[in-house]
């Protein structure tokens, strides 16, 4: 509105049901162009300028009768953030890092994936996939020139978190070492990935069957260079590349998401798919809008998605009960995602509290 808020409202007009799509915002407020009745951005009646004379009593009663249903909303990290469920159970905001570096720092997209939001996010806590589904690019990328080795995690490891989890994924490095690749899982759907620059993810569902997913790189310390960038700009990493004046990717499921098969073939790339993220999503897709779990076998290397499905349904039975939700503290998001190499001896609950949690130093100004 004119003094800076952001306000979300019920797209419908409480007179005749118009859309307030095309809703004139002015002074404060969103007023319907079909017969001038205004809202403010807390849902407010405001104006009724419809109405012959009247007194103000009868002109209060009317505006409160008007109200339209709006929810709170914030900007954080270049996006608009709202709380949608009951005011007594508010949060407070999560203090994700990549929504407290500066602009620069930061480089965000989105776009909708064809599935549901918990099937989506499980496939980005499958440990194993980014040996086989990114063979190639990715190995590229670690400066591994043997792009046919296949190397998985000799130990899969996870810990409880106050608003999620670390999951850890262990490769033996030889003289006692083991080299460390930790994930965060935070309520409700982020990720936050260790890789170089850093990276999260945000499945924030549409509906049951469509997600739009947030994917952001960032560094806490300096601004992201051209070099940063040159892999994602090229849609090779994370971020895909949408059809103009859309939120659809130009690879999707209705094209094969240009699958290459001489390339697949070649072994320079194991799906043919171009991009990180668009084989993430082809293939999460590929199990259909809703995967039916009943015909899973779960494997060892699945433990972070059978604990995620577990923690979902755990908070719903303690909301059921009256019970606090994990991560109503915005302090709770401080941890960390990591790369770090460490003694095979020292157990992974000890490498998570003296890295990974609680030890976040603060962002540039």
């Amino acid at each position: 509105d004119s003094d800076g808020r952001v306000g979300l409202l019920d797209e419908r007009c409480p007179h005749r049901t118009a859309s307030l799509f095309y809703g004139r915002n002015e002074e404060c407020g969103l007023r319907c162009v079909y017969h001038g009745i205004k809202f403010n951005v807390e849902g407010n009646c405001t104006d009724v300028p419809c109405l012959p004379p009247g007194s103000e009593n009868q002109l209060d009663a009317i505006k409160k009768q008007m109200a339209i249903k709006a929810y709170p909303c914030v900007e954080r990290g270049g996006l608009v953030w709202t709380y949608m469920g009951p005011a007594e159970m508010k949060p407070e905001f999560p203090e994700l890092e990549w929504t407290e570096v500066p602009e620069a720092h930061r480089f965000a997209t989105r776009h909708i994936q064809e599935c549901n939001w918990l099937q989506a996010l499980d496939g980005g806590f499958d440990a194993s996939h980014l040996t086989f589904l990114h063979s190639g690019a990715a190995h590229q990328r670690r400066g591994d020139t043997d792009r046919h080795r296949v190397i998985v995690p000799a130990r899969y490891e996870s810990l409880a978190l106050p608003a999620g989890f670390a999951f850890g994924g262990g490769r033996d490095i030889g003289d006692g070492n083991t080299s460390w690749h930790v994930e965060l899982m935070l309520m409700p759907f982020h990720k936050v990935i260790p890789s170089l620059p850093r990276a999260a993810h945000v499945w924030a569902p549409m509906d049951d069957e469509n997600t739009m997913l947030y994917s952001i790189n960032f560094d806490t310390e300096r601004a992201l260079s051209d070099e940063d960038l040159e892999r994602e700009l090229a849609w090779r990493g994370i971020h895909t590349e949408n059809v103009p004046g859309t939120d659809r990717a130009v690879q999707n499921k209705d094209n094969d998401y240009l699958i290459d098969r001489d390339l697949q073939a070649s072994g320079e790339s194991y799906t043919g798919i171009k991009g990180l993220g668009a084989q993430d999503c082809g293939l999460q897709e590929s199990m259909g809008p809703i995967a039916d779990h009943t015909r899973e076998h779960l494997l060892v290397c699945d433990n972070a998605i059978a604990r995620i499905r577990r923690f979902y349904l755990d908070a719903l039975k303690d909301m059921e009960a009256g019970k606090p939700l994990p991560g109503k503290d915005g302090a709770s998001y401080r941890a960390r995602a990591l790369r770090f190499e460490a003694p095979t001896a020292t157990p992974f609950a000890e490498l998570v509290e003296a890295r990974v949690w609680g030890n976040r130093p603060a962002v540039a100004e």
